[in-house]
């Protein structure tokens, strides 16, 4: 059983915040204002370390957090802005210190929290490569053995002697990852690198952590990549507001973070209304059992209707709605051969996208059932299922915008 490495007990952090001054609106409460800033100065300076009431002033970036990382896992930690991720890596890197709680760290711990932390200007990328190792605790030996493949693994080699002031942004962040990753700390901390560096940086970037866990290390990975967390991490911390919303299961924590993030709910993959007349159920059936959807693959939705009155023209459509509120699929069933709801009683219809033209993200279904030829509308289900897009290998997101929406030739319809 794998020993724990991280664990971490009802750890609370709180800021003291400035507030705006009052302001005299006449001459002479100015004046007055101005002689007795000496004593209201001294006041201020007194309650800064003062936490004894809960105010205005008093701001908790984290409150009561507590979970534990074995050993050789990828802990994803995930959240809004401002959820408290880079102040809990904070903390666990040592840089500040908790207002309470208890923290157990077994191992030695890399940091690499923001673009060129640590680096001294004037240095070359080679000077700091030695001296961050050292910080590390590797000795000069160690760091010789190592040197050659963190030189080619940064892409830098060019400029690898010269200072570090003249360096972008992109290239301190390779090096910087690069020292870290290859000096084999026990424990890697890394709060998001991908949102720095190009395409083939960030599949580096994924694949030497991947490496590191495979070697038995820890690695804690922040970002607002899902793409990039789904795929490293085995489980997931979600951060809001200073506390833990979910922690466990990648999956799980994942489908709470969207859930957050939308004003529809959490993500899934089903719709059923038990004793509805008409649609009562639809699934969209991926090709992953996750409920996730791999780019230019397949997909199949799966609708239930139950009527109690025979439709002869029965319709029934669907539009696949993307992020922005714009619907981007739409395809439908209409007059043909395939009848349904000519009879009262259950009916099973499936609609096969063979090439869906979906761009990773996430998409809502919303569906519409009732007579063809200007005939009744029974039903419209908005936003009754939610799809996620899964682009394996991509890591950037893509602006698709169409004119219109687009309304598919390759689908075909199955009615059981």
């Amino acid at each position: 059983m794998s020993k724990t490495v991280i664990k971490v007990e009802n750890l609370s952090k709180r800021y003291r915040l400035g507030l705006k001054e009052k302001q005299a609106e006449t001459l002479a409460g100015q004046i007055a204002n101005l002689i007795k800033s000496p004593w209201q100065n001294l006041k201020r300076l007194r309650e800064m370390s003062r936490f004894g009431t809960e105010d205005e002033s008093v701001f908790w970036a984290l409150k009561d957090i507590n979970f534990e990382v074995k050993e050789g896992e990828v802990l994803g930690i995930i959240g809004k802005n401002g959820a408290g991720k880079s102040t809990l890596l904070k903390i666990l890197s040592q840089i500040t210190e908790p207002t309470s709680g208890k923290i157990e760290i077994h191992g030695r711990v890399a940091s690499l929290l923001e673009v060129g932390t640590g680096f001294h200007p004037e240095l070359s990328g080679r000077e700091n490569i030695y001296m961050n190792g050292t910080i590390l605790g590797m000795t000069r030996r160690e760091i010789d053995a190592k040197l050659d493949e963190i030189i080619d693994f940064s892409g830098v080699e060019k400029f690898i002697d010269t200072p570090v002031k003249f360096y972008s942004s992109g290239m301190k962040v390779r090096l910087g990852f690069s020292v870290a990753a290859h000096l084999e700390p026990e424990i890697l901390i890394i709060d998001e690198v991908l949102a720095v560096g190009d395409y083939e940086f960030q599949k580096k970037c994924l694949g030497k952590m991947e490496d590191v866990a495979g070697q038995g290390r820890t690695v804690l990975f922040v970002s607002h990549n899902m793409e990039a967390v789904s795929t490293l991490c085995k489980k997931g911390l979600l951060l809001n507001d200073g506390g833990v919303l979910n922690y466990g299961v990648i999956k799980n924590v994942l489908n709470s973070y969207l859930g957050l993030a939308s004003n529809f709910g959490h993500l899934y993959t089903d719709y059923e209304s038990k004793g509805t007349p008409y649609v009562r159920k639809i699934e969209i059936v991926c090709s992953d059992s996750d409920g996730h959807h791999n780019f230019g693959k397949p997909l199949r939705i799966d609708f239930e209707i139950l009527s109690n009155i025979t439709i002869p023209n029965a319709t029934l459509s669907f539009q696949l709605i993307d992020e922005k509120n714009r619907a981007i699929v739409h395809c439908w069933i209409f007059q043909s051969d395939q009848k349904f709801c000519h009879y009262k009683g259950l009916h099973r219809v499936s609609c096969f996208l063979e090439t869906p033209k979906l761009y990773m993200g996430r998409y809502s279904l919303t569906a519409h059932f009732g007579e063809g030829k200007g005939g009744r509308k029974y039903q419209t289900i908005e936003h009754a299922c939610w799809l996620e897009v899964n682009m394996h290998g991509v890591y950037r997101e893509f602006d698709w915008l169409p004119n219109s929406c687009t309304y598919l030739e390759n689908f075909r319809w199955d009615v059981k």
